[in-house]
């Protein structure tokens, strides 16, 4: 148990049976009145945000998450296997859990894979990866009607929009957040 005075961004909590990991928060002391405390809470394992107010100084029960470095191994059916760097413990995690992180990982790529009671709860990767580009149309070269983009497939199989003047073979760096092109990478 803690008070909600001591929440902090990334605390996880245990509310109605159901795990919510704090976003926001912002304590405020109203000129009349109680003080509160206004959160913004995700759900772990569904992600939808909600809103909720707590009064300063109450008891909610926080969750113990253990955030582990693994190593994506590979793909077995459905599930993703993940070894801990620490112990090779392997670890399989369904394909729902892993979610969009999927687009970004190579065999041998770096995750942080969060638990709780044993449960996988989500796999956060790098905040960008290198990956090379498998498939992509020959840019013409004046033709801007599309912004100067095109679409390009990585090795993953994920599909981004790229400039026009990169070609198939390139490595580029990609947002695992939100997908983006971030640049050109030179072996």
């Amino acid at each position: 148990m803690a008070s909600t005075n001591d929440l902090k961004n990334g605390t996880v909590l245990n509310l109605d049976g159901n795990l919510w990991s704090v976003v926001e928060f912002q304590h405020v002391k109203p000129g009349k009145g109680g003080a509160f405390v206004r959160t913004k809470l995700k759900n772990v394992l569904s992600g939808k945000v909600v809103d909720r107010t707590f009064n300063a100084g109450s008891k909610v029960e926080t969750a113990t998450v253990d955030k582990r470095d693994m190593q994506y191994l590979y793909k077995d059916g459905e599930d993703f296997v993940f070894m801990d760097s620490a112990t090779y413990d392997q670890l399989h995690v369904g394909a729902a859990t892993v979610g969009d992180a999927a687009n970004y990982m190579l065999e041998s790529t770096e995750a942080i894979v969060a638990t709780h009671e044993g449960t996988p709860l989500y796999v956060e990767l790098p905040t960008s990866v290198v990956l090379e580009i498998t498939y992509t149309e020959p840019g013409l070269q004046g033709d801007r009607s599309t912004g100067g983009t095109k679409p390009a497939t990585v090795e993953t199989g994920y599909e981004i929009q790229v400039p026009l003047f990169l070609e198939t073979g390139t490595k580029v760096k990609v947002d695992t957040r939100t997908g983006d092109y971030l640049g050109r990478v030179n072996d």
